[in-house]
């Protein structure tokens, strides 16, 4: 048993944490999990909606002051200490309970982010079938509104604009829509009606989280051969998508529509917000993940060898994360140029955004090619293995910061991982019943409304203000020979808190109620999400005030600043050092200008 792959037992008996064996597989495994499924469907859509390529202009600022800042500061704190989502806040304690409503929101996402692994396992069987069950109105599930031939409804749209609207007109539906509606999902008419499992669905399920399982049943030791596969797998699939793609006719007219520039949309400041808000989402900080997959790196990882360094690491994957994104881009608009062409309808009347994209309209496009089976198989393994990346790395950081909190866990961590997939396994079953489109677009609507943005923004106001980003760049010094450029530093003490807080005012003010398609969810449901919203933020005051409570100190006031300050649980992971570790600065009293010097310029 080497230290470098798997735990290794310490003296007291407690199995001690590993680390990745490779460090591939740790940029591997991060890649992963920046490269979701938002990625796909989410962002080509966004890009359309808000100038084509000039939308480009915006998204790559933001990345550049927000996003790569933001990713190399969680991934740093989570290297020095080697420890994840809950055990990185005892560098300001009265802060615990971010590290608390992380949790929360790693646990909730589990739950109802593998419902979508479990539909692109229905229709990766569904792809054996021939001809492919969306393809034709034939089906036991189909009504008779539906229609194999989408411009069959562009021209009865046409001719039904001539009708008084007080005729009773025929409400036309595609074969893929039938089939996501009535054969996957089986939905009712609302989330008042949750109806029963759909047990076909159910054990996809139940297929989707024996996977998970088992990928990530020996942590990082099992992920970081799996990565090997589910995180090279999709690249090599959307390439050949891509080339395919452009053989089509109607393709070079999906690119064009993709990039051509509107730069007046460049005045818009919304055009700015959800361009960070793409950057903030796909690359994931402010979740937890990142903190946990660096705590498994050496302590000096990669500091110079090679000729690059631990910042090098964090640019590349945060580029790659985000090139992912615009190379997506172009593989969904050279299939929607192709549709476009083929029913003669407008890109905008086709494109959509979530879902809708990967499950209705992708797969009519794929079902117009020859050899449909093949190239559907090739798309949903693609869009499977896309999704298990994320999912990993949000089951192993709650798994990890529960083995973190109870050692003894690790011992019986197979038992602890089962456990967890059969419990998560069993909430999610409301999520494959009748109705439980409409709680899984209810959850996705919340859960992540607020909180990411909030737990980013205390992580730049907790290290560049309350520890001090002097402080440390002093760690990250001691951790990999360097301290921080000042780029860096500028952005984390106020170009990036000044981004995340403008997210999260716009988030405040530009909030809807939750909807699907023409569906309006009722008040009871907009309550309910409105409360899953600001769940995990709730442990923030509630264990502030218990740490502020139980702290040593005479007032209130010494209280409050003995929770401001580091306890000696923060501490570099490397042993060789832990002894001879102190901060220097802990006790001293500088001037608000001081401080300001000191986090743009470093100590002179």
């Amino acid at each position: 048993m080497t230290k470098d792959s798997e735990s290794s037992v310490s003296d007291n008996g407690v199995i001690e944490r590993g680390v990745w064996s490779r460090k591939i597989e740790y940029l591997l495994s991060v890649l992963g999990y920046i490269v979701g499924l938002g990625n796909l469907w989410r962002f080509p859509y966004i890009c359309l909606r808000n100038g084509g390529g000039a939308f480009l202009i915006p998204f790559f600022i933001c990345l550049v002051f927000c996003g790569i800042p933001l990713f190399f500061l969680e991934t740093a704190v989570g290297q020095f200490t080697g420890q994840g989502t809950l055990h990185v806040w005892e560098v300001c304690p009265i802060f615990k309970g971010v590290g608390v409503g992380m949790l929360i929101s790693m646990t909730i996402f589990c739950i109802y982010y593998n419902i979508i692994m479990a539909w692109s396992l229905y229709y990766i069987a569904s792809s054996f079938a021939v001809p492919l069950p969306w393809t034709s109105c034939n089906n036991e599930w189909n009504s008779e509104y539906c229609t194999d031939d989408r411009s069959t409804l562009n021209l009865t749209s046409q001719v039904m604009q001539g009708i008084n609207s007080t005729n009773s007109t025929p409400n036309w539906i595609t074969a893929q829509e039938e089939f996501w509606q009535e054969d996957v999902l089986g939905m009712s008419s609302g989330i008042e009606e949750i109806g029963t499992i759909n047990w076909k669905l159910m054990l996809c399920l139940l297929g989707a989280w024996v996977v998970v399982g088992l990928c990530i049943i020996k942590g990082v030791k099992s992920l970081g051969k799996v990565v090997y596969v589910t995180a090279t797998i999709p690249y090599i699939l959307l390439t050949v998508i891509l080339v395919r793609g452009l053989t089509l006719d109607g393709s070079i007219d999906g690119i064009k529509v993709y990039l051509s520039p509107d730069f007046s949309k460049l005045l818009e400041l919304q055009v700015w917000l959800e361009a960070a808000i793409q950057v903030f989402y796909s690359l994931g900080p402010g979740w937890g993940p990142l903190f946990t997959m660096a705590s498994f790196n050496k302590f000096n990882n990669n500091c110079l060898r090679h000729g690059t360094d631990y910042y090098s690491d964090s640019v590349l994957l945060s580029l790659a994360g985000e090139g992912t994104s615009l190379y997506s881009g172009f593989i969904i608009f050279t299939v929607l140029g192709f549709m476009s062409t083929s029913f003669s309808l407008p890109i905008d009347k086709l494109v959509k955004s979530g879902p809708g994209l990967g499950f209705i309209v992708y797969p009519e496009a794929l079902a117009q090619l020859p050899g449909q089976n093949v190239w559907a198989f090739i798309f949903f393994v693609m869009l499977l293995t896309v999704g298990l990346d994320s999912q990993f790395a949000y089951c192993e950081a709650v798994i990890v910061a529960c083995t973190d909190k109870f050692k003894k866990l690790r011992k019986r961590r197979i038992l602890f991982v089962v456990a967890f997939c059969i419990a998560n396994f069993l909430l999610g079953l409301i999520m494959v019943t009748q109705g439980g489109i409409f709680v899984f677009q209810l959850v996705d609507w919340y859960i992540a409304a607020f909180s990411p943005a909030v737990f980013g923004l205390i992580e730049c106001i907790v290290f560049g203000w309350i520890y001090g980003f002097d402080r440390f760049s002093k760690d990250v010094h001691l951790m990999l020979g360097r301290g921080i450029p000042m780029f860096f530093r500028i952005c984390i003490c106020f170009i990036t808190p000044a981004i995340l807080l403008g997210l999260f005012v716009y988030s405040l003010t530009s909030y809807k109620p939750p909807s699907y398609g023409s569906y309006e969810y009722p008040l009871l449901a907009a309550v309910f999400g409105t409360f899953l919203s600001i769940l995990p933020l709730i442990p923030i005051p509630i264990c502030a005030v218990g740490i502020v409570l139980h702290a040593p100190g005479d007032t209130l006031k010494d209280k409050i600043a003995t929770a401001l300050k580091p306890t000696p649980k923060w501490k570099p992971v490397s042993k060789e050092l832990q002894d001879s570790y102190y901060d220097s600065d802990s006790e001293s009293s500088r001037s608000l200008i001081e401080t300001i010097k000191l986090n743009v310029m470093g100590r002179t």
